[in-house]
């Protein structure tokens, strides 16, 4: 089985890049993946992604070697034995709320006896290099627990003291929604001061625990921000966000280019 680049990269100290989709589509995952980033994170609870969809996305994704994790759309044996046996080599399930919860979650990722996954990796006995599958998946595929409410983060020391989670991965927009109610708006990048407590807490207590945290970032500057607090993984941005964003940057300039042309003295001849 191949080595998890993610992991390879937190033995030399550093940080990883992770990409994200949500639009169900393998050309699109294609282009993603050759990019540059050390992983991209495919969605199924938000994005607009089924099973078969994501199947096609990670073989997609294979030719460029990034490494694949897959969010499940919840905390259900069936959709994340599924994205395991399609080859994910990392889970970053939401709403974890529990010590009972991360159990769960590690059981479902992890082979008996730490576990209860079934067996059957169907394409990941071919995406991953075949091998010793079995004997090495516990170790390779890293699994991720999100905090996201007021009672996980009420809860966040037992959570990360699980024994087999690898790390805790913030979703800010429903952390924010979680502790705040409707004070303020969704979204990444968090700035109000008492987000940025539940952040650094939430981080602490990760690396407290010996395990990974991760925070998913709207922009590059404040991902390159929450690495230099001492995050081990940041999600810049998605699909949607970076084609709107470029679609919308071209539209503008295009827009612009016309009125400044219209201010201009027409050229009699009509000639270029």
């Amino acid at each position: 089985m191949k080595a998890n680049k993610l992991k390879e990269i937190w033995s030399k100290g550093g940080c990883v890049l992770n990409g994200w989709l949500s639009i169900p589509c393998a050309f699109s995952a294609e282009i993603m993946a050759a990019q540059g980033y050390d992983s991209i994170g495919i969605d199924l609870q938000h994005g607009i992604v089924d099973y078969q969809e994501a199947v096609g996305m990670l073989q997609a994704m294979r030719a460029s070697e990034v490494t694949p994790l897959v969010r499940p759309a919840w905390l259900d044996p069936v959709h994340i034995m599924k994205a395991l046996d399609a080859g994910a080599y990392g889970v970053v399930c939401p709403m974890i709320n529990s010590r009972a919860e991360a159990e769960q979650l590690v059981s479902y990722v992890r082979y008996p006896p730490t576990g209860i996954r079934s067996f059957g990796p169907s394409r990941a006995l071919i995406s991953t290099g075949g091998g010793n599958y079995l004997g090495e998946a516990d170790e390779e595929i890293v699994c991720f627990a999100m905090i996201e409410t007021a009672q996980a983060l009420e809860r966040l020391d037992e959570i990360a003291t699980t024994p087999g989670l690898d790390g805790i991965y913030i979703g800010p927009a429903d952390l924010t929604i979680g502790l705040t109610g409707k004070k303020y708006p969704p979204g990444f990048d968090r700035e109000e001061p008492e987000i940025i407590d539940a952040i650094s807490r939430i981080l602490r207590a990760s690396h407290d625990a010996g395990i990974k945290a991760a925070l998913h970032c709207g922009s590059p500057a404040y991902a390159a921000k929450a690495a230099k607090w001492g995050f081990d993984l940041v999600t810049v941005s998605n699909d949607v966000r970076l084609l709107a964003g470029a679609a919308a940057a071209s539209v503008g300039s295009f827009r612009s280019l016309m009125a400044e042309q219209a201010n201009e003295p027409k050229n009699e001849k009509g000639s270029y």
